[in-house]
């Protein structure tokens, strides 16, 4: 795990712990070549999930869920299926 919060400190929780997941491409091929290539450009083969609400909201659930906290958060970018979304 030193290894871990030392490369990837926004993953470990304050107890020093974290929740990490493999992807396999045969479990989704989508997702396991957006770990790849953000690899490539990054030389970090992780991508952090998290809940996507605001604070005192309940968590999207929907599109319109997606682009109504999308619009009211400081994101620039939001992807819902095969669209991206910038705010510039």
């Amino acid at each position: 795990m030193i290894m871990v919060k030392k490369k990837f400190p926004s993953i470990v929780h304050l107890d020093d712990t974290a929740r990490i997941q493999t992807v396999k491409s045969s479990d989704n091929e989508l997702y396991y070549d957006l770990i790849r290539n953000f690899d490539k450009h990054t030389d970090k083969p992780v991508i952090m999930n998290t809940s996507f609400n605001l604070k005192g909201q309940p968590i999207v659930e929907t599109p319109r869920d997606a682009l109504m906290t999308f619009f009211g958060c400081g994101l620039d970018s939001l992807f819902i299926s095969n669209f991206l979304i910038n705010k510039k």
